[in-house]
């Protein structure tokens, strides 16, 4: 019996969906198309987008289907059967107990104090997430700290994840329960579907990966990461003495570019050296 086996977890907006400014490798998304086909390998996406955006990208960009999802910054989990996708409900339980009956609409008006923040489109939004945006040009990180000792005065264990929309030069707040994290959802499905820790691999590009980056989870940065990432990345990983579990992709041992999904496959050859024989028949 082969026991080789992945719980592939990646992001998809610049990670594997090649919305970015860097260029794709031409054979990178068939070649990732033909790994997750394998029967060895289960596929995670983890992202910022809800469930109609997900479907929409997978059609758009040719991705290949997901055995299950993480959607909506970590805080909603479904499992993937064709066009059948089911909410894993005992998630939903689970993170709930940490905003202790404080309710979304309610997160809403005691944040409707702080000018600097700008509430997301409604279809962004959810029953464990709270999305702004936030201009670059102010002090993001005093923001945050004001906004954290806000919530924790009304009794609630939130999450604040930050990251920046590069394209549209404009930062992003998604406002959680503290353990609504990609990281928290990632162990989560690890334990539900009985997979050891070495045979996880998370992929991602932005600032709400980093406390993946930064965790005992073996992580690929794709090379089309910003700098800031990738040095907060290394930071992390080094303060927590994870670094052996962090990859960053440069494209430079391979015919490939280390950007997207050419990246992401990179990362699994260093993680899963037991996977070079199935990438030969790739």
């Amino acid at each position: 019996m082969n026991k080789r086996r992945l719980l592939l977890c990646t992001d998809m907006d610049r990670t594997v969906i090649p919305n970015g400014e860097q260029p794709e490798h031409k054979k990178a998304r068939q070649r990732f198309y033909d790994f997750c086909s394998l029967p060895e390998v289960s596929l995670v996406y983890v992202t910022g987008r809800h469930q109609n955006l997900v479907e929409e990208a997978i059609k758009h960009y040719r991705l290949p289907m997901p055995d299950y999802t993480i959607t909506d910054v970590g805080t909603k989990i479904y499992k993937v059967d064709g066009d059948e996708w089911s909410e894993i409900e005992e998630w939903a339980r689970r993170i709930s107990q940490d905003w202790n009956g404080v309710s979304h609409q309610e997160i809403e008006i005691i944040l409707n104090g702080f000018s600097d923040l700008q509430i997301q489109e409604h279809e962004k939004q959810n029953v464990h997430k709270l999305s702004y945006y936030v201009s670059l040009d102010i002090n993001h990180k005093s923001l945050l700290d004001q906004i954290s000792k806000c919530l924790e005065s009304r009794g609630m264990n939130a999450s604040l994840v930050w990251s920046i929309d590069e394209l549209e030069n404009i930062g992003l707040l998604d406002i959680l329960p503290r353990h609504a994290t990609k990281l928290h959802a990632i162990k989560f499905l690890k334990k539900q579907l009985k997979y050891a820790l070495h045979e996880v691999v998370f992929a991602g590009d932005s600032g709400n990966d980093l406390p993946v980056m930064g965790s005992d989870v073996a992580a690929v940065l794709v090379a089309n990461a910003s700098k800031d990432v990738q040095l907060e990345a290394k930071k992390r990983a080094i303060e927590s003495g994870n670094e052996k579990k962090l990859y960053i992709s440069t494209g430079k041992n391979s015919d490939r570019n280390g950007n997207y999904s050419s990246g992401v496959l990179e990362g699994i050859e260093y993680f899963m050296p037991s996977f070079q024989e199935l990438f030969k028949r790739l």
